[in-house]
């Protein structure tokens, strides 16, 4: 399988992020992709490429101009307000305040843009973030010229990453740009199914009003879980969408056997939409050991889910979205990666 993949990730080297009340070195570390190169080269999994440059305007089909233009200048925008360390929100436009106007001032625009107080914005950001979706571009256009699979090691992740919000990581959604540009250039219907813990809030969002593309997420439970405000199962969509949004939220402690069946739902809900494409929001964090995750999968489940993706028979994108275990994390996912090629 091909592996798409930046040395522009190490850009994006966050100092900290506020976590259980404190300031600790981010979880989203670039070391997690140095373990995920490393098993991809044990394994011989495929060739490894580095990405194409495709602009903003795929970019732009799913995320508002306005915040695009703010993730570019947000860093610039800091420092010449005379700030230091890292950028990030303090105060956010929650119910009773007005949400029709974007402040001035850069610390109101960080409120504005985020939706959580653990992603900070500093040097380098940008170009990451950049250099993520033409990761997840880049392979997409292998996938659509006829490749049975490829993966995008995308590294900021996205899929918490709205049309005009960003947090939990994520900046631009690169599995929702991927998605679009398969719409763009000719799949009439397109399949996202999310096996990160997290749910994928923000393709959920960037979806929820349409039919030509489904969304699929097993995560847990928002009651306990982040992002805490979407990912019930009565989340179904709206208009045009409604019934193309499918949420199999789960509780604390959900052992393979039971993520498993959830798994099968989700392939049958696929199934029957008859998409010409697959694209997973692929997070390893339901493991274990996940230090910020609540589910128990075991190394080995990885490679047994990942076959049973492969049978589904549809032309594959694989999107890196988390994972945390980062000593475990080159394990855990090409073992979903070597399990979907094994089993063709």
């Amino acid at each position: 399988m091909l592996t798409v993949y930046s040395e522009e990730h190490k850009r994006r080297n966050a100092k900290t992020e506020l976590h259980g009340g404190e300031l600790v070195a981010s979880f989203e570390c670039p070391s997690r992709i140095d373990f995920i190169l490393a098993r991809i080269e044990e394994v011989n999994l495929g060739v490894v490429e580095a990405p194409q440059s495709f602009g903003l305007d795929p970019v732009l089909r799913v995320h508002q101009r306005g915040f695009v233009d703010f993730l570019q200048n947000c860093w610039r925008d800091w420092l010449a307000e005379g700030y230091g360390g890292v950028a990030l929100p303090s105060a956010w436009p929650a119910r009773g305040m007005r949400q029709d106007r974007v402040p001035d001032d850069i610390r109101g625009r960080l409120g504005y843009f985020a939706f959580a107080a653990d992603t900070s914005i500093e040097e380098g950001t940008w170009q990451a973030v950049r250099a993520s979706a033409d990761v997840a571009l880049s392979a997409q256009k292998h996938v659509l010229k006829g490749a049975r699979a490829a993966f995008a090691l995308c590294r900021p992740p996205g899929h918490h990453a709205a049309s005009d919000l960003y947090g939990g990581y994520c900046f631009l959604n690169n599995a929702a740009i991927a998605a679009q540009a398969f719409r763009d250039e000719g799949a009439k219907r397109v399949a996202v199914l999310d096996v990160d813990f997290h749910h994928g809030n923000g393709t959920q969002e960037i979806f929820y009003g349409r039919d030509d593309v489904l969304f699929v997420s097993l995560h847990g439970d928002p009651g306990s879980a982040f992002p805490h405000f979407l990912g019930h199962a009565d989340e179904t969509g709206k208009g045009a969408g409604e019934g193309f949004n499918v949420n199999l939220p789960l509780p604390p402690g959900t052992s393979f056997d039971e993520w498993a069946i959830a798994l099968e739902e989700a392939l049958r809900r696929i199934s029957d939409f008859s998409p010409d494409v697959l694209v997973v929001s692929l997070g390893v964090d339901t493991f274990k050991d996940d230090p910020i995750s609540l589910f128990r999968l075991e190394s080995d489940d990885f490679k047994t889910y990942g076959a049973r993706l492969a049978l589904l028979g549809l032309p594959t994108l694989f999107v890196m979205e988390g994972g945390y275990a980062v000593e475990e994390i080159g394990i855990n996912t090409v073992n979903v990666l070597t399990g979907f090629d094994n089993a063709l």
